[in-house]
């Protein structure tokens, strides 16, 4: 392995291997360093750049296993703290350190228990503050903070819970932020509560050269038929498709799923083991398309995906960037097609906004038209692992 003059703990040297790193990615080549010296950092950097590794390996060798917790990472999402956890466990393979999930939606029983005797906290900011209360989650011991994704955190509302979650942590303690994007609000944080620290800005990796971007004009009572066409044609590899509410995700993952497409539907209205099942299956190549709400925009390593359509357009430029974040990544090509129908013509002129993104209008191709609507809600909802009739 290409290492860059980067010698980590042999147990985690070993775990590397394990996992197949060749070489340590830009990220993790200049931030690792400056974690393990102990200073406070800011990273900018978008999804599948490696910046969990970035701050995961140096971060877990600090961590002492049975002397409390000393590392703690808040995330945005309940599927970003299942992905971090799962690669934290990897990263820990040679050195036993008890990681533990800490996010609402489930039983908190269980977690105060697993709390008693864990090393390393992931959690989301509402179930965090609730354990804060509870005084179920002891931070005198805390070594390192890491936020992942500040950016998303403060789009949701979060910035006031990060603020008194941060103001119950060790002033000393080495505190690491990262993000697409770093607003006034984050920096506010930034500048209030870190140690003068280190800024580390990536380049994209979406490489803007390999990613086409198109956009067909299409009549909204049309849209369904044109996705349907445009999937079965372009059909090589991972398709995402992102619609603007729970509702029509569940109603287009039905839709398709009538046309013989292996299709399953995410969302945050979904139990979060079933949503664990939908991406592992994706992750897998057992499924050719996922239907998505921007739940799956950010903080996934969602790798191979060849095609982003969107069906819906989304509000902003940035949420649009950060769907495309999904393909065209570490060289490889990709495609981005948008379905444009008069309900979507508003965003369109704020994604539009963003000059550096091309977006070419192409001539909408003859497709068969196909009955498309919408489900029932009057059952209720299955969680049959194989059931095509499920509700979410």
């Amino acid at each position: 392995m290409n290492t860059k003059g980067i010698t980590l703990k042999p147990e985690f040297e070993k775990a590397i291997l394990d996992l197949g790193f060749s070489e340590f990615t830009e990220i993790q080549e200049k931030c690792i360093p400056i974690i393990r010296e102990g200073k406070d950092l800011i990273g900018l950097s978008h999804t599948g750049s490696g910046k969990t590794a970035a701050f995961g390996f140096p971060s877990l060798e600090k961590v002492i296993p049975e002397r409390g917790i000393q590392l703690l990472v808040i995330v945005p999402t309940r599927e970003l703290c299942n992905q971090v956890a799962k690669e934290f466990v990897k990263f820990t393979k040679y050195r036993r350190t008890d990681i533990v999930e800490v996010y609402g939606g489930i039983s908190i029983g269980p977690q105060i228990q697993h709390l008693r005797r864990a090393d390393v906290v992931i959690g989301t900011p509402g179930r965090l503050l609730d354990h804060l209360s509870r005084g179920t989650l002891n931070t005198n011991n805390i070594k390192i903070l890491i936020l992942d994704e500040a950016d998303k955190m403060f789009e949701m509302g979060f910035i006031n819970d990060i603020r008194k979650i941060i103001s119950r942590i060790p002033k000393n303690s080495q505190k690491l932020l990262f993000g697409a994007t770093m607003p006034q609000e984050i920096m506010n944080i930034a500048n209030k509560y870190m140690n003068n620290p280190k800024k580390v800005k990536m380049q994209e990796y979406v490489d803007k050269s390999k990613l086409v971007q198109h956009y067909y004009q299409v009549d909204k009572h049309k849209k369904f038929s044109l996705l349907a066409h445009i999937i079965k044609k372009e059909l090589r590899g991972l398709v995402i498709v992102f619609c603007s509410t729970r509702h029509i995700v569940d109603i287009v993952d039905k839709s398709l799923a009538k046309q013989n497409i292996k299709t399953q539907a995410l969302h945050g209205g979904m139990t979060q083991g079933r949503r664990n099942q939908v991406m592992e299956l994706f992750r897998n190549g057992k499924l050719d398309v996922l239907v998505a709400s921007d739940v799956a925009a950010r903080g996934l390593d969602i790798k191979n995906v060849n095609l982003i359509i969107n069906y819906n357009l989304p509000k902003t430029s940035q949420d649009y960037v950060h769907r495309i974040g999904r393909t065209a990544r570490a060289g490889n090509e990709g495609k981005v097609i948008s379905l444009l129908s008069p309900d979507d013509h508003d965003n369109f002129r704020r994604i539009l906004e963003d000059r550096s993104l091309l977006i070419h209008k192409i001539e909408t191709p003859h497709f068969e038209n196909i009955e498309f609507s919408k489900p029932q809600y009057n059952k209720r909802p299955s969680y049959n692992r194989f059931s095509r009739n499920r509700r979410y």
